[in-house]
């Protein structure tokens, strides 16, 4: 890739402030990793100093920037993180185009229904009896498709991704490399002195626009579903347990953990490595701060941190009040010698 900062500046409708039009790129880095060559954004104050310091050859910052880096070429735009996704986009790392085929290794049962003209089915991959694929579903190398399981129009399986059986999948799904949906749930209950398994029946529904990262679980129900709302994106290694019920266009963020039955509302942000107890509710539009721990349902709308999860507010000020036990020990500790020394005098 090279792209001259005249041509870059065209594709962003910026305004070059500094820097020769002639000058080219060759890639794309942060600012603190970029070197010469490399194009990178400036669109957040916290990160000043690093603007100042980088060693990108061009930036794209935002319009009105008053002091531009020094040998810097500097391109201002309206918004400097979207008019970079549009570089990259055109100019960056390009996926392989969706590609009608099945390949020969793969295995089909006879009685699953899609259009060999219409899907993508890579290298040993599996597909069970009766599964419905829809038209423009791409399974990739070494997936498996259950018996019964349906994938909806325009859904992708990265290579090793698993859907058991009956498992139900709306449209324009996509499943990374190593998520299984539809393992048993873990169910089990203590019986004579051994952990006798329950028989986890039902299915899992997954619906359109939902994305799930590498290496994440959504469990079968006990009965029923399992269900996964509407435009909801998930990042890797996400536990999700039986019965869970997880709303519309809402964000869970990797190795965070929900138990049984638990349900989430619509909108409801979960930070990184939060755990949810199982039967309770998160209610919508609710914010989850990292390693957040639901122990009792919460009421929507507010922001939580902590373990127990409290409100934020109540979070911080105990937090607070825990950075303050030092000087406050230090505190008694004087009060103590000073005690000691109007005993002493007394005496």
């Amino acid at each position: 890739m090279e792209i001259t900062l005249s041509d870059l500046n065209a594709l962003v409708d910026g305004e070059l402030l500094s820097g020769q039009p002639s000058q080219t790129i060759t890639g794309f880095a942060s600012l603190q990793e970029a070197r010469g060559g490399d194009l990178s954004f400036f669109h957040d104050v916290r990160y000043q100093d690093r603007l100042l310091k980088t060693r990108a050859t061009a930036v794209l910052v935002p319009q009105g920037l008053s002091a531009v880096p020094e040998g810097v070429a500097c391109i201002a735009v309206a918004d400097p993180s979207k008019s970079f996704e549009r570089v990259v986009e055109k100019y960056g790392f390009q996926p392989l185009p969706f590609t009608v085929g099945v390949h020969p290794t793969a295995v089909i049962a006879s009685t699953a229904t899609y259009d060999p003209n219409r899907v993508s089915i890579g290298a040993h991959a599996v597909i069970e009896e009766g599964a419905v694929l829809g038209n423009e579903v791409e399974v990739g190398a070494g997936c498996f498709v259950g018996c019964r399981a349906r994938i909806g129009a325009g859904s992708k399986l990265f290579a090793g991704a698993t859907v058991h059986d009956q498992c139900l999948l709306g449209e324009r799904v996509i499943l990374h490399t190593g998520v299984v949906i539809g393992a048993d749930g873990f169910g089990y209950e203590f019986d004579k002195g051994r952990h006798r398994k329950v028989r986890q029946a039902g299915i899992v529904q997954i619906d359109n626009d939902v994305e799930i990262g590498a290496g994440s679980t959504v469990d079968r129900a006990r009965f029923g579903r399992t269900w996964i709302g509407e435009g909801t994106k998930i990042d890797n290694l996400v536990q999700i347990g039986h019965n869970v019920i997880v709303g519309k266009h809402c964000i869970i963020v990797a190795c965070t953990a929900i138990a049984g039955s638990a349900q989430i509302g619509d909108y409801v942000v979960i930070a990184a490595q939060s755990g949810i107890a199982g039967h309770v509710e998160v209610g919508s539009q609710s914010r989850l701060g990292a390693r957040s721990g639901v122990t009792k349902s919460l009421t929507g709308g507010q922001t939580y941190f902590g373990f127990p999860a409290v409100p934020a507010a109540q979070e911080k000020r105990r937090l607070a009040s825990v950075n303050r036990l030092p000087q406050l020990m230090a505190r008694v500790k004087e009060l103590e010698q000073m005690m000691a020394k109007m005993s002493a005098s007394s005496d």
